[in-house]
């Protein structure tokens, strides 16, 4: 069961914009919308999204993160449906691409972030994505999957079945090689919808960038740019044919053109100035979003300045941050630390005025996995960082991770200190920080790490990165209760239900296990033997567990 959905949702995920389009699709009349109910396609988005962890193709780091959730958050709050719950991630493959899924989830490939130029082009492709999701293309996708696509999805099942049956671990060239076939397979069958659906996107998902506060420029811009990138293999993010499910013509560069000047004509262009420079951004005074009032009943608690602002214009436009996660991302999806050294010196030979600054904070990560040596050398780039831009969280961070693994644990628990004080409740701080005390080891650190982490537990029932650091320092700190449930939860959501079922099981025998502590244990238990008992009937077993 679980293979047949993972064909299924991967499939339809990479073959997002597959159905038939209409300027408003209406839900009267549709048998789409009573195919899965939002909560079943919720739970399929996050099964996908276990499965893709499984086989390690996600890029699961806080800073990126939380980067591409703020950004793609703005984005869905500016959407036809603002209601509608989005989960963003990143991919660690380089080839240019993005797609949407059941349940509001939308991935997002390295090599798209690698490709763009800045921030407005990322956020005109999540808003393309977007429009898919609150257009029910996906949805279709699936109701015409299953009637007519059936037979691809079970030869799809019985090759994952039989890679996984075979002892290969879940990761192995023939699982991934069945899939990639069945979709091979369905590309050619679904073409007469791609292009419908692609216009259908392009023309709604500008209208959310201009609603926030983006360059509607961007998204032609990009699409000119991958056009490129597809046809000359331009930095090595060439997307095969069978996989392109986006393709580009001249003539979508061409309307999105013609979109972006129409809006433009709608629109007035603001210039403010604000620190090192000048910011503008186009704003169309006609649109709603920005003249109602941010609470139409007010509220005695805000000041009377915070209630004039008008809705959206809060947070709108570029962060600021993306070149560099655009670093970041370059570094945690290389291939090799040769290949990356490779790549930043030809991006200096190529740029006259050598690495900008967030291209040396990318140099300067990479060294950090190279050992004490490489520590240093990225301790003294990063010092100088940030002794040019202070306030920048990015190198920060990164600052008090080459304190520490450069042999200077005090003064990095120090500025790790001062800044939870600076961004209370950040995750990005707080799970940085908890990796450096466990790496630095001890039942102190494993304390602190834990009493920072648990004021988040409760959000983070999703998120496997916490999992595992609370895990972690929670053994440190003589927890193992607690160490046990965030090592099974942390199983669970890297798809490996089974390990968690056992983690768990043997956990009913701790006999530091209270009253309180069993029932929340027992109450996981029974959530997840359901999927297990079902895997175990299909004959689709973890690998791990078979070699033990």
């Amino acid at each position: 069961m679980r293979a047949l959905l993972l064909s299924t949702a991967v499939t339809l995920a990479l073959a997002a914009p597959l159905a038939m389009a209409q300027e408003k699709l209406p839900d009267i009349g549709s048998s789409a919308g009573e195919l899965l109910t939002p909560a079943r396609q919720a739970e399929y988005g996050a099964m996908m999204l276990r499965e893709l962890r499984n086989y390690g193709y996600l890029l699961d780091d806080p800073l990126v993160n939380e980067w591409l959730q703020t950004m793609g958050t703005r984005l869905g709050a500016n959407s036809a449906q603002p209601r509608q719950p989005y989960t963003f991630f990143m991919m660690r493959d380089r080839q240019i691409n993005a797609f949407a899924t059941l349940g509001g989830y939308i991935g997002v490939n390295a090599g798209l972030v690698l490709t763009a130029e800045r921030e407005d082009e990322v956020a005109a492709v999540l808003s393309h994505e977007i429009a898919h999701v609150t257009q029910q293309h996906v949805l279709r996708g699936v109701e015409r999957a299953q009637r007519d696509q059936i037979p691809i999805l079970l030869g799809m099942l019985a090759a994952v079945v039989a890679a996984q049956q075979s002892g290969g671990n879940s990761s192995g060239n023939a699982t991934m090689a069945a899939i990639t076939s069945g979709m091979g397979l369905m590309q050619q069958r679904q073409i007469n919808y791609t292009r419908s659906n692609e216009s259908e996107a392009d023309r709604l998902g500008i209208r959310t960038l201009a609603r926030s506060g983006y360059d509607v420029d961007a998204m032609a811009g990009f699409f000119e740019r991958m056009s490129s990138a597809m046809r000359g293999n331009e930095g090595g993010y060439s997307v095969p044919e069978f996989l392109r499910t986006h393709p580009v013509n001249t003539t979508r560069i061409s309307e999105a053109k013609a979109r972006a000047d129409q809006m433009k004509k709608d629109t007035v262009l603001l210039t403010t100035e604000v620190p090192g420079g000048v910011r503008q951004e186009r704003v169309n005074p006609s649109d709603p979003s920005l003249a109602e009032p941010l609470l139409r009943g007010g509220n005695p608690l805000l000041p009377s300045t915070v209630l004039s602002l008008p809705l959206g214009q809060l947070s709108r436009g570029s962060s600021g941050q993306f070149e560099w996660a655009r670093e970041r991302l370059r570094v945690l999806s290389a291939g090799t630390p040769a290949e990356l050294d490779r790549e930043y010196a030809d991006l200096g030979r190529r740029q006259k005025a050598g690495l900008t600054a967030p291209q040396r904070y990318g140099q300067a990560l990479a060294k950090m996995t190279t050992g004490t040596a490489g520590a240093n050398e990225a301790l003294r780039t990063l010092a100088t960082l940030n002794d040019a831009d202070p306030d920048n969280l990015w190198v920060a961070l990164a600052l008090g991770e080459a304190e520490s693994r450069a042999g200077h644990p005090a003064q990095a628990n120090a500025r790790f200190e001062r800044l939870l004080r600076e961004h209370p409740g950040s995750r990005p701080v707080a799970l940085t920080y908890a990796e450096m005390l466990n790496e630095q080891g001890g039942r102190d650190a494993g304390q602190r790490a834990q009493a920072m982490l648990r004021p988040l537990l409760s959000q983070s029932s999703n998120d496997p990165v916490f999992q595992q650091r609370y895990a972690r320092a929670s053994e440190l700190a003589g927890d193992s209760v607690r160490a046990s449930e965030a090592y099974a939860e942390a199983a669970f959501l890297t798809g490996r239900p089974e390990q968690a079922l056992l983690q768990l099981q043997a956990l009913k025998n701790n006999p530091g296990l209270d009253y309180v502590g069993r029932a929340r244990v027992d109450a996981r238990i029974e959530a997840i033997t359901p999927t297990v008992l079902e895997l175990r009937r299909q004959g689709v077993q973890d690998p791990e567990l078979d070699r033990r």
